[in-house]
């Protein structure tokens, strides 16, 4: 997501957590802590805090990332048409089942 720094990123997927959490849905099933072990030298390693992020943890991450980066903007606009596409596929779904397709139509 064109972060330097693992702090800088680790901040959106805060945000993200927030959000997922402030909506009832259980954290871990959508940010499970994988840690890995890196090595550090001299035949040593150390844990260092990673994620396997699920398809809702991404769209929270990118509606929380900074738009400047153009990847987050990227990942907004990419969000932002499947939810659109999803709305009017809906839609048309109704639409076939009530019979009123006319004006409906035009709405879209």
């Amino acid at each position: 997501m064109q972060y330097k720094k693992w702090e800088n990123f680790v901040k959106v997927i805060d945000r993200a957590m927030v959000s997922c959490q402030n909506t009832g849905v259980e954290i871990d099933d959508h940010f499970p802590d994988v840690g890995k072990m890196v090595e550090i030298g001299s035949n040593t390693g150390r844990k260092v805090q990673d994620y396997e992020l699920s398809r809702y943890a991404c769209y929270l991450i990118a509606q929380n990332g900074d738009p400047r980066k153009k990847v987050i903007a990227l990942a907004q606009t990419y969000f932002a048409i499947q939810t659109r596409k999803q709305e009017i596929s809906e839609l048309i779904s109704k639409i076939k089942s009530d019979g009123r397709w006319v004006n409906e139509i035009r709405r879209i």
